[in-house]
């Protein structure tokens, strides 16, 4: 019989009777019904009132919980970590928008009380001209300083082009400016009636009595005019409204009805026998910007006119 130098061949009994395999092939039966035992006395135990496998479950739990739990808490930052980056960018680009926003709204802030005054002075503009029953060519003070032998004039940004030209009117949405002194195509030179060489013809509301208006220099709150009626013996009272009188077509420097200033003092000029009347001006000449030209009805211009009814042509 051929025999193998390392052990035997597959198969090949020793003689002792035991499985050549070793017992590494198919469990015994034995072993198998000793384990369906075994699951079966456990399932028994633990199905009853005392649950006697309960102490042996909590005691693992207390073992395997904290590890599970110190796990969990080393993976999460990875697991979350998409969701994470997500929001941050998402923020980002709200934050973004949220200051986007509190700066446009920063800038309407710093210009809102312009805007308002501009628009209310084009309103009393607009009411300016219905009140008067003129045209009113609208222009900005682009320009404050003295001119030729006038300390007070300012410059606005029309001219001829505009339709205007010398000695036209000059009113804001308050009462009288001035009136036009020259013009080029696109600029023109108003006096202002506070110079101390301009004289309007004025006249007391409630009264009708008639006077001059000249005025003292002065551009500030204090700007004064002096009244000298031509009658001597009339006193107006304080309070009372100066305007204008002139033409209502316009043909005179300054037209009729324009209001001008209210009577704050009055005094005896002694050497001149007559009244004088101190008169604070409606108008403030340092914050002049919006003011209208009084021109006819139907003057051809390079912008928009305010008409006497109040519409723009």
């Amino acid at each position: 019989m051929t025999r193998r130098r390392w052990g035997l061949a597959p198969g090949e009994d020793d003689g002792t009777g035991a499985d050549p395999s070793g017992g590494r092939g198919t469990p015994s039966r034995a072993l198998v019904a000793g384990l369906l035992m075994a699951c079966a006395s456990l399932m028994v135990l633990d199905h009853g009132e005392d649950r006697l496998l309960d102490p042996a479950r909590q005691a693992l739990g207390e073992v395997v919980g904290p590890a599970q739990s110190a796990t969990a808490s080393a993976v999460r930052p990875f697991v979350e970590l998409p969701d994470w980056l997500e929001d941050k960018d998402a923020a980002r680009a709200r934050l973004a928008a949220l200051e986007a926003e509190n700066a446009e709204l920063r800038a309407e802030m710093r210009t809102s009380d312009y805007d308002r005054n501009r628009l209310a002075e084009l309103e009393g503009l607009t009411s300016a001209a219905v009140d008067l029953g003129l045209a009113l060519v609208p222009a900005r003070v682009v320009g404050v300083g003295p001119s030729q032998s006038f300390s007070s004039t300012v410059t606005i940004d029309a001219g001829s082009e505009a339709g205007l030209r010398p000695d036209l009117t000059v009113v804001n949405n308050d009462g009288l400016v001035g009136r036009v002194l020259r013009v080029t195509a696109t600029t023109a030179t108003v006096l202002l009636v506070v110079d101390p060489d301009s004289t309007v013809g004025g006249r007391v509301a409630r009264s009708m009595e008639l006077g001059f208006l000249k005025g003292r220099g002065d551009l500030g709150g204090g700007a004064r005019l002096d009244l000298e009626l031509l009658d001597e013996t009339v006193v107006p009272d304080q309070g009372d409204t100066v305007v204008t009188w002139g033409s209502r077509t316009g043909t005179s420097p300054y037209v009729a009805g324009v209001p001008v200033g209210e009577v704050v003092s009055v005094y005896n000029s002694v050497r001149e026998t007559s009244q004088r009347a101190v008169i604070d001006p409606y108008v403030d000449f340092a914050s002049l910007d919006l003011v209208g030209v009084v021109v006819p009805s139907g003057t051809r211009s390079d912008r928009a006119v305010v008409e006497a009814d109040g519409s723009l042509r």
